[in-house]
């Protein structure tokens, strides 16, 4: 039996999407192993706007189980070799007769015990339970409530598919007055495909999505961006530099990447490269170009837009990046205009820590002991200069 959840939202950020794939993976697992159901193979998807859970493998229904139960003691079970109310009720709690009862002596004296045969309950009828608990227990910071519900989720839900096999698994998630009802309904990329899809069975699930125009699996999303970066850094003759942080936010930022050359104006090279790779990375998004020559003008983007409009997505990108390098410069030769050391009695007013001084107490200790390491490693007079003007 195989099973696929799909909970669609609006754009989640960036950094819930990767915590919500550790917290599915771990959660569906323990929850599945404590019902007893042993499952193929638990594998979770997720884009900005879906999390998916698809299990393959499943038992259609749990296996009978022995279980062991505890009774009351025997002298409350039995008086005078009879049954006492006592004994019956248990027996009747139970679902069985007295003749099942066994007598056992533990610690604490002799007790009644029984071997009951608990039937394996139907997996579907388990997943209806389990499924609002894998939702509603996700964590993560910054969660919202919507409507005039008490459902708490990053950003609000707005569909909801499940399916066992080729059926749908009938469920509902209550938020106040409004009731998501579960369907086999998903939704494709929000511009090229905003239109509703019916997916036929779980094991149609990736396919179907690339149909629309959504690559749901994380790894194969980051792969296909790492593979057009470095191609297009080709192209311009030069090596894309990817920071691991930044892709991992990307990858969690679009549905059907693209990747975009964008150029800024070569004035701009004349900033020192950390200045304009931190613009690019930190504030933009972008991944930088390098060439042998030292950085380049130019850059690389990812769309989650329409390809067909990418020299208008360009554009404005590089818009948006001539604007936040002319910043960098006022800022950077705002700077340069003053020496290091005009600031250093702004820091006689921050506290390093309360034993031992100032911002500038630090500072000053620092220096002395550069000076007592320069001493012992007898360095020249340019290395003491540079390294009392650093």
């Amino acid at each position: 039996m195989d099973f696929l959840l799909e909970v669609g939202t609006e754009e989640l950020p960036a950094d819930f999407v990767d915590s919500a794939i550790a917290q599915l993976q771990e959660r569906v697992s323990k929850s599945l192993e404590t019902e007893s159901l042993d499952a193929t193979a638990i594998q979770v998807y997720a884009t900005p706007r879906r999390l998916a859970v698809l299990i393959t493998g499943l038992p259609t229904e749990q296996e009978a189980r022995s279980e062991e139960i505890k009774g009351p003691p025997v002298s409350a079970a039995y008086k005078n070799g009879q049954v006492t109310p006592a004994g019956e009720g248990f027996a009747r709690k139970q679902g069985v007769s007295t003749a099942a009862f066994s007598i056992r002596a533990t610690d604490k004296g002799e007790f009644v015990y029984i071997e009951k045969t608990i039937p394996g309950r139907p997996t579907a009828e388990i997943l209806r339970e389990l499924i609002p608990q894998w939702i509603t227990r996700l964590e993560g910071r910054r969660f919202m409530r919507w409507g005039d519900g008490d459902l708490r989720f990053p950003r609000p839900i707005r569909w909801l598919l499940t399916l066992v096999d080729g059926e749908v698994l009938p469920l509902e998630l209550i938020n106040g007055s409004t009731t998501l009802t579960s369907d086999r309904l998903t939704f494709g990329h929000r511009i090229l495909h905003p239109q509703s899809l019916a997916i036929s069975h779980p094991q149609a699930y990736l396919t179907s999505l690339r149909s629309i125009f959504v690559e749901a699996d994380p790894q194969a999303r980051q792969q296909i961006i790492t593979d057009q970066i470095t191609t297009l850094a080709k192209q311009l003759e030069g090596v894309a530099e990817i920071p691991a942080d930044l892709l991992a936010e990307v990858t969690n930022l679009v549905e059907y990447p693209t990747a975009i050359v964008g150029k800024f104006d070569d004035e701009f090279l004349e900033l020192p490269p950390e200045v304009i790779i931190t613009v690019m990375v930190t504030h933009q998004r972008y991944f930088p170009v390098k060439t042998p020559q030292g950085l380049s003008p130019y850059f690389i983007t990812i769309s989650n837009g329409d390809p067909q409009k990418s020299e208008i997505i360009s554009a404005g990108n590089e818009r948006v990046i001539r604007a936040r390098l002319a910043d960098a410069r006022f800022f950077y030769t705002a700077d340069c205009d003053e020496p290091l050391d005009s600031f250093l009695p702004q820091l006689e007013t921050v506290t390093f820590q309360e034993e031992l001084g100032t911002m500038r107490d630090k500072v000053d200790r620092i220096m002395e002991i550069a000076q007592m390491i320069v001493e012992q490693l007898n360095l020249d007079e340019q290395s003491r200069s540079d390294i009392e003007s650093t």
